[in-house]
């Protein structure tokens, strides 16, 4: 068994209890907390823009080893640390918190409004045939 958490106290601490292979802050592989989704993004960001974390670090004036240790969700930076790693790739400090919609939530998006069209073409059928019942 893994432990990870944070102590509420230094004479009480709460830990939350991990199985082997477990992550902390990913649950049924989607990121949960603001630690994952920054190192996730940071770190795509940076790969994206051809930069390595040494030149990252350089660029926002921190160290190499607290750039990696923040793309490993192990640091979070103060936020004007933040602003100046977002400035160094070339964002704003908002990009690296930004979490794409999930494959469930844009099927279930897509369902809605599927499901709203057919409707808003039955309704408009429906009328259509009985003005013509009406008319005749």
């Amino acid at each position: 068994m893994l432990f990870y958490g944070r102590g509420l106290s230094r004479a009480h601490s709460s830990r939350k209890i991990l199985r082997e292979g477990d992550k902390p802050g990913r649950q049924n592989g989607s990121m949960t907390n603001l630690r994952d989704i920054l190192a996730s993004n940071l770190k795509e960001n940076r790969r994206k823009r051809g930069v390595t974390q040494s030149k990252l670090a350089e660029r926002a004036g921190v160290s190499t080893q607290y750039v990696a240790m923040i793309e490993l969700s192990r640091q979070f930076p103060k936020p004007e640390v933040l602003e100046r790693l977002a400035a160094a790739l070339g964002i704003e400090a908002h990009e690296l918190f930004a979490v794409p919609p999930s494959p469930e939530s844009s099927m279930e998006r897509l369902h809605r409004d599927i499901i709203r069209e057919v409707r808003e073409v039955i309704v408009e059928a429906l009328e259509k045939a009985l003005a013509d019942k009406h008319k005749g």
